[in-house]
């Protein structure tokens, strides 16, 4: 099996995939301010996640296609899929093999409510039976491909309560080369903090399986400096991070590791005007690869314009004439007109 797990430096750091955010305009931008040559081997990108019932549909695939489109630069990069048929999973995945990645994460995590109704995201948590056959068909699906790409799954502790016990078990029982447990349940969402104690407990059940499997810890990491003490502190091989990476196009780079905080980093290392032209680009970017081919609407962009435009003075007045911009050349114009008037 080609398993690019096996090569990483330890610990790693993953990109969460996170809907209408971890786009190919967004890890693009991360990829090129981000990934260097000290941190090739210790950062891994996901895609947002994918439907495999969409995928099994001529009409739906055509539309979802460009959400498995990325760049060369982006590699080591995983595709997640959710479902919870095994045979559109099987199929899926012979589809997403072919297109290239160098892994398929299935997603069993995700808590929201149109996901889960289909029993797929976090609802195969209660199916534990389920969630074994649909890792199966991802590697049946692989194999129908012709090739030996690695499965992994992103979960959480537990549905309506912490489940660590029932739940993990299974999952280690299939043939998965990595583990993402996001801290908390599918019912807190993201509104208590992670309870990354829990990460040792699970450790010790992936060494009693007698498995090689990786575990990943997700849940309110910051920065750089945070996830590697959260790796020493609590074992992890890896640490994947998710709202701390927005409006931070050098969240992965070599010099934020160095920097003492996500605020000194931003406050020093790289000045308003820098973030302001990255911003122009990353729009630029939306706009080719997105907006005009009507994949996507310019209102989803718009998102990222308070992570980039904080901090400073001005900055308020500044996102309130961002967000009634339609498309990146009246971005580019507007903070063109800022950075001259500052």
């Amino acid at each position: 099996m080609n398993n690019f797990w096996a090569n990483l430096k330890k610990p790693f750091f993953c990109l969460a995939p996170m809907s209408d955010v971890t786009d190919i305009a967004f890890r693009f931008i991360l990829a090129k301010y981000g990934k260097d040559r000290e941190n090739k081997d210790r950062v891994v990108f996901w895609t947002e996640f994918v439907a495999a019932d969409g995928l099994c549909n001529k009409l739906a695939k055509k539309k979802l296609s460009y959400m498995l489109t990325y760049s060369e630069r982006e590699r080591p990069i995983v595709a997640q899929v959710f479902g919870a048929n095994p045979e559109n999973m099987k199929k899926a995945c012979q589809y997403v093999a072919s297109l290239g990645f160098d892994g398929i994460d299935i997603n069993m995590g995700c808590p929201d409510k149109s996901v889960v109704s289909q029993g797929a995201g976090a609802g195969l948590i209660k199916t534990p039976k389920l969630a074994r056959e649909i890792i199966r068909a991802a590697h049946e699906g692989i194999l129908a491909a012709g090739l030996h790409i690695p499965v992994s799954v992103k979960t959480r502790i537990g549905f309506n309560k912490e489940d660590i016990d029932g739940w993990i078990p299974e999952l280690l029982k299939e043939d998965i080369s990595a583990l993402t447990i996001h801290l908390r349940t599918a019912k807190e969402l993201s509104l208590v903090p992670a309870k990354w104690d829990y990460i040792k407990k699970i450790k010790k059940l992936i060494e009693k399986s007698g498995k090689n499997i990786l575990l990943i810890g997700n849940g309110d990491v910051t920065d750089l400096k945070d996830a590697e003490s959260k790796a020493l502190e609590y074992g992890c091989d890896g640490i994947m991070i998710g709202r701390g990476v927005f409006g931070n196009p050098w969240f992965f780079s070599s010099c934020q590791r160095d920097s003492l905080t996500k605020d000194s980093m931003s406050k020093s290392l790289f000045d308003t005007e820098e973030k302001l032209k990255v911003l122009v680009e990353h729009t630029q970017i939306f706009d080719e690869k997105l907006l005009k081919p009507k994949h996507k609407n310019f209102a989803t962009m718009k998102k990222h314009f308070k992570a980039y435009v904080n901090g400073f003075e001005g900055a308020k007045e500044l996102r309130v004439k961002l967000m009634e911009t339609e498309n990146s050349k009246q971005v580019e114009k507007i903070i063109r007109e800022f950075l001259k008037n500052s």
